[in-house]
């Protein structure tokens, strides 16, 4: 019998496998839809949006761990995107990342198609509750 209607839990396996996928679908499906069209990388995208949602300034080493990522890849990211003047690096008491102007008018200008794919593939198929109650599992992992 179906899991929805006898409300008996997935088994882990399967409830990882079905996250995986969902995750898997989404994520491409929202990059096709804007970092492609945009000339821009997953993870230039990624960083773009984060140091925008900081005030266009991080610590690399913030930036790093709210990525998940390691120093190693954080680096060579950011020098990429330094010489393609998205963005650059100064020592302050550690270093500091921050927005060009050409960064800044890059995200701007994908934010929108960023924020319609998002809905169109993720938040569009989820009602306020499923949203609300996903939000708040993802906040705790």
């Amino acid at each position: 019998m179906n899991e929805a209607v006898t409300g008996a839990a997935p088994e882990p396996v399967d409830f990882w496998s079905a996250f995986k996928r969902a995750h898997e679908v989404v994520r491409a499906r929202v990059i096709a839809d804007t970092a492609e069209a945009a000339g821009l990388s997953e993870p230039d995208l990624t960083i773009l949006v984060n140091l925008g949602k900081a005030g266009g300034a991080l610590r690399q080493s913030e930036l790093a761990a709210s990525l998940g990522w390691d120093r190693t890849r954080i680096s060579h990211q950011l020098t990429r995107m330094s010489t393609r003047g998205l963005v650059t690096r100064e020592r302050a008491g550690g270093v500091i990342v921050t927005l060009t102007d050409a960064g800044r008018s890059t995200i701007t200008a994908v934010h929108p198609a960023l924020d319609a794919a998002v809905r169109r593939h993720f938040t569009d198929k989820l009602s306020a509750e499923e949203i609300e109650t996903l939000a708040a599992v993802f906040s705790r992992l």
